[in-house]
Formats: C-alpha cells, sequence, structure tokens
C-alpha cells in the first residue's frame, strides 16, 4: 500500500511541476511577443498581424496612426517595416515556444522538467 501512495504522490508531484513548467514557458511567450515600438506598446498576435496586412492592402504604408495596448494613438513612419519586425518577432517567439513545449512533453524524470 505505502508503494502505490509513494507512486500516486510522485506521480501526483510530476503533473503539479508538468503544468507549473508549462504555464512558466507560456508566460515567457508573451512577454516576448509585448512588443515597444515608437512610445507604444504593442501585443503581437493574429489580430495586430492581419490589421496590418490589411492596411498595406489598402496601400497605407506610411505615416499610419495605430491604437496601441493603452489605447494611444502611435504613429507607424513605415508600415512594411513595423509588419515585418512584428512577424519575425512572432514567429521566431512561437517557434521558440513550440520547442520548449515539445522537450517538456519527453520529459519522464522531476530533473528533466527541471532542467528545462
Amino acid at each position: 500500500m505505502d508503494d502505490r501512495l509513494t507512486a500516486a504522490l510522485d506521480f501526483s508531484n510530476f503533473r503539479q511541476t508538468f503544468s507549473t513548467q508549462q504555464r512558466i514557458l507560456k508566460e515567457k511567450s508573451e512577454a516576448k511577443l509585448t512588443y515597444g515600438f515608437n512610445g507604444g506598446i504593442f501585443k503581437i498576435d493574429k489580430e495586430l498581424i492581419s490589421f496590418v496586412k490589411a492596411l498595406i492592402d489598402f496601400g497605407r504604408e506610411t505615416n499610419v496612426i495605430i491604437l496601441d495596448n493603452n489605447n494611444n494613438p502611435i504613429v507607424i513612419e513605415d508600415l512594411v517595416k513595423f509588419q515585418g519586425e512584428i512577424m519575425d518577432r512572432y514567429f521566431t517567439t512561437v517557434n521558440e515556444y513550440f520547442d520548449s513545449i515539445q522537450k517538456l512533453k519527453k520529459a519522464r524524470s522531476m530533473e528533466k522538467l527541471l532542467d528545462l
């Protein structure tokens, strides 16, 4: 009976640590997707990327005013350059997050979970 309780406790601790590590990775990724630009703070997400793309498609490429996360109007002088920067940051961060989650899923011991 003691061995089963010990195994259950070990598994419970492993799952709790796994969940904590997963949350930490998510928070780190969200922090990397916060982008300060020209005095404004933008959350890089699919909505921002699509909005910027739509503006470019409509021919708005220079001196465009966009509201940041705090609803402050921010002038984007070169929207194409801005788009390149947010796309690069988005895909770099998402790829790093994916790789980290895959490593986390492959960890089968507490030591390996804590080393990530």
